[in-house]
């Protein structure tokens, strides 16, 4: 029995350590591509050209095959050049693992981040504070799903996969998703110098991508595209079980992140994030507020999802899922000017408002971020269905009751009601 009890506390104590290191490779990660010098990682930019050169490194040192023969150490790099006033040269960086299934290895499973930013914000950059220029690091966005992804791929290359996988880290996914696009794109034309990828799209049989997952709270992540192949939605809620996870599945695999462009070719996806915080799209997404133990949880996650769609006996078949979120395709007349927690996370009954914003109705009214929303003009908000439906049902240049729940206290505040911005 002693001896059953040593070796428990070793084994404990050996996997404490794997993941302390694993965290600490995570945190390097995040601290580069995250620091000021690197200037937001805008594309075609010095701080995009050293990002990518690093992230590229890595992958080398992991000895992956690359996507471009005969171009020495370039071989990982996918160049594009996009926009049709100011072009901009950039590039996706992609590198391959191949499977050891003799059955399977022609069927690939892209695993992807983008690690390219906002720079310097600016008005009509995405940032969320456009009068104020300054670098945007983007460690949560998305510099965490940089990191995970490439303990993902050092963990793979040393157990193998049935399947083959492709480690792709995009570029220009701020701009419109412009990196994954081309990737798809090029897949279309013959290269005689491409080498270790699909003749075309269709040997992709489903893509993972991982935007925004260092801000865990409550254990608690949202996986998009559980609805666009027929097992994904079971296979998701097994592994969350397995490893602790409250996930919040959504069906349709739309969003804007990369994987939409795989889902707009008929491809199955699952797309991992984290969700929303005051600091997205600001200077203040630094490293230092990233939960590193949330993406370690994120990592094992992963981990065990990929490693089952890889050894699915079968391809996942592909279902066309309308979108399904309605926060992005809705045109309301009125807003609380707020994120609600799209993922579902709090246990407590009604809609957390994860961001409030300044100087918008909600926060004007007295609400703030945290707060849990349980009824607006007297109707119920158990969850954001019900939110989307009590927007809808508003006009602006009223005044409504706004029921929230605060530290275990009930609070009404009247808001008043202002059109959104087109």
């Amino acid at each position: 029995m002693k001896i059953k009890y040593i070796f428990l506390s070793l084994t404990v104590a050996f996997v404490l350590q794997a993941h302390a290191q694993k965290q600490d490779e995570m945190r390097q990660v995040v601290e580069y591509l995250a620091s000021q010098e690197l200037g937001g990682r805008y594309p075609a930019t010095v701080g995009d050209t050293l990002a990518s050169e690093y992230i590229a490194g890595k992958l080398r040192k992991m000895k992956l095959k690359p996507i471009v023969k005969e171009r020495k150490n370039k071989g990982l790099f996918q160049d594009f050049t996009y926009g049709k006033t100011e072009k901009r040269t950039t590039h996706n960086i992609i590198a391959v693992l191949p499977g050891k299934d003799k059955n399977l290895k022609n069927e690939y499973i892209v695993v992807g981040s983008h690690y390219d930013h906002l720079g310097m914000g600016g008005k009509d950059s995405g940032s969320r504070r456009p009068d104020t220029l300054a670098v945007h690091p983007g460690a949560d966005d998305n510099a965490s799903g940089d990191a995970v992804v490439l303990q993902l791929a050092r963990y793979f290359k040393k157990v193998g996969s049935p399947r083959s996988i492709i480690f792709a880290f995009f570029g220009a996914e701020e701009q419109g998703l412009v990196g994954s696009k081309f990737f798809l794109e090029w897949l279309k034309h013959e290269d005689n110098k491409r080498v270790n990828l699909p003749k075309d799209k269709t040997g992709i049989v489903a893509m993972v991508n991982l935007d925004m997952v260092g801000r865990m709270r409550d254990n608690a992540m949202s996986v998009s595209g559980t609805g666009t192949s027929s097992g994904f939605k079971a296979l998701v809620e097994d592994v969350a079980e397995q490893t602790g996870l409250h996930v919040t599945c959504i069906p349709d695999g739309y969003g804007p992140s990369d994987h939409a462009s795989f889902v707009a070719v008929d491809i199955p996806v699952l797309f991992l994030t984290t969700g929303g915080h005051m600091e997205y799209h600001t200077p203040g997404d630094v490293p230092s507020t990233l939960n590193y133990d949330g993406m370690q949880q994120t990592l094992d996650f992963s981990k065990e999802l990929i490693s089952r769609l890889a050894d699915m006996p079968m391809a996942p078949d592909y279902i066309n899922v309308p979108a399904s979120n309605k926060m992005s395709h809705a045109k309301f007349k009125v807003t609380l000017g707020l994120m609600p927690d799209v993922m579902g996370a709090s246990s407590t009954p009604g809609l957390r408002a994860d961001i409030v914003v300044a100087g918008k109705p909600a926060h004007a009214a007295g609400i703030r971020s945290g707060d849990i929303i349980q009824e607006i003009d007297g109707k119920p908000v158990k969850d954001i269905n019900e939110y989307m439906e009590r927007l809808s049902e508003l006009t602006a240049g009223t005044t409504i009751p706004v029921k929230v729940l605060r530290d275990g206290e009930t609070i009404v505040f009247q808001v008043h009601l202002t059109p959104p911005v087109r």
